[in-house]
């Protein structure tokens, strides 16, 4: 828990329930930084002390809180403010020198950083009975808005060196049933995150450059939250993710190592023209790339979809349902249909095309929803935390600013619930009347 300052002329008790400084008071209350302060303090030893270590880190935080997209607009607001630099701590503003050796320093203690989040991931799943049982994942574009690198490669401040260009494609079917794509290329950065999908907040993430693949960070991803958090592993059922993850080798992971059901949309990856695939052992059904299974009639070869009929947890396959049963429909063939009695389908027929929750099914699709729970995270990053407009350059300026806003937000959250007002957990800013 941080120190706040306590002051002749200011009582948290005075400020507005709402308002920027009483979410600064829960990111102050509920941020379990003292490990980091006492280390930082340390580290300075007995040299000036102009401006405390415990002030320039407040500082920052209210940076972060009240949305300054840069340390010279957080100084304008600390030079106007004498209420917040109390609260800070500070008796005078400091100098944009001395807040670049303060970055510095918190960059090359990174670690701590990350152990903070964690802290706070565990301090809200003791809170939160049902947090990390849904998992979400997904990766966040940051343009960077810096010059790109010459060929020369040479830093002359206004370039972005570590900066990569990132490309990510968009498809869908519109109700005509044509198909529509739209690509995005962006110079910079990729934040990857794991998100608690019931109550949007994150719970594992990775920076990288813009070029790196989403489905090899994703592995990165749960090696991180087998690392960090395998008690969460353990309680997670389901893990959603849009087709950029799409990977057999991750899917069997999921449900293999971890016992987690992959929700994650397929990619078109078979030859063009190839609709279907004949199902092995078997002459007369079928399935396609969605993993839908049809049978066809042996006396009149009319093609029907096979109902789902559960997960077998214990043989590993899928089991299908006669058409003719499951619905009701004329079937001339049935009586020598070889599938009247219904199919079973292995996972292992295809492991990225069959999922322990069938696709085609309703709860698929129910389960598939909670993606954009990842998507309302980064929403939030942009407007809440000025990662749509920021002057951020360098790999480690980029995962130690990623880092303190996701820890800015799971400290807001757990003060929220550690307070009784867990309907406002994801309230980040003020509302506009």
């Amino acid at each position: 828990m941080a120190i706040i300052p306590q002051l002749e002329l200011f009582s948290w008790e005075d400020i507005e329930p709402l308002g920027d400084l009483e979410r600064l008071r829960l990111v102050l209350e509920h941020l379990p930084d003292e490990a980091l302060m006492a280390h930082l303090e340390k580290s300075r030893g007995h040299g000036r002390d102009d401006y405390p270590v415990r002030a320039m880190w407040n500082s920052m935080l209210a940076g972060i809180v009240f949305q300054h997209p840069s340390i010279e607009s957080l100084r304008r607001e600390l030079s106007r403010n004498g209420q917040l630099r109390s609260i800070c701590g500070l008796r005078a503003v400091p100098s944009a020198a001395a807040y670049t050796r303060f970055l510095r320093s918190l960059m090359e203690h990174g670690s701590w950083i990350e152990s903070m989040f964690d802290e706070l991931v565990k301090a809200l799943s003791e809170e939160l009975p049902e947090f990390g049982r849904r998992l979400a994942m997904d990766s966040k574009a940051i343009a960077s808005w810096a010059s790109r690198p010459s060929k020369e490669k040479k830093e002359d401040g206004r370039r972005d060196l570590d900066a990569a260009y990132g490309v990510k494609t968009y498809r869908g079917t519109r109700e005509d049933g044509s198909t529509w794509e739209k690509v995005v290329r962006w110079f910079g950065y990729k934040l990857h995150l794991v998100v608690d999908a019931q109550h949007e907040l994150p719970v594992a993430y990775t920076v990288t450059k813009g070029s790196r693949s989403d489905v090899k960070e994703g592995h990165v991803l749960l090696d991180e939250l087998e690392k960090r958090h395998p008690e969460m592993l353990k309680k997670a059922e389901v893990l959603t993710a849009d087709r950029g993850y799409d990977d057999s080798k991750l899917l069997s992971r999921c449900w293999d190592e971890y016992g987690i059901k992959p929700v994650i949309d397929t990619r078109r990856l078979w030859k063009d023209g190839e609709q279907t695939r004949l199902l092995p052992g078997h002459t007369n059904v079928v399935y396609d790339e969605r993993g839908a299974v049809y049978c066809y009639c042996p006396e009149t070869g009319a093609r029907q979809q096979m109902s789902n009929g559960g997960f077998e947890k214990d043989r590993g396959t899928l089991k299908k349902v006669c058409p003719a049963k499951a619905y009701g429909i004329t079937c001339q063939g049935r009586e020598q249909c070889p599938v009247a009695g219904g199919v079973r389908v292995p996972l292992a027929v295809d492991r990225r095309i069959f999922t322990p929750i069938a696709r085609e099914s309703y709860k698929w699709a129910k389960e598939y929803r909670y993606r954009t729970a990842v998507e309302r995270v980064n929403s939030r990053l942009d407007v809440s935390f000025g990662f749509e407009r920021h002057t951020i350059r360098g790999l480690a300026k980029m995962r130690l600013r990623c880092g303190l806003a996701l820890c800015v937000m799971l400290a807001m959250a757990l003060g929220r619930v550690r307070e009784k007002q867990q309907e406002r957990m994801r309230s980040l800013v003020r509302s506009v009347s």
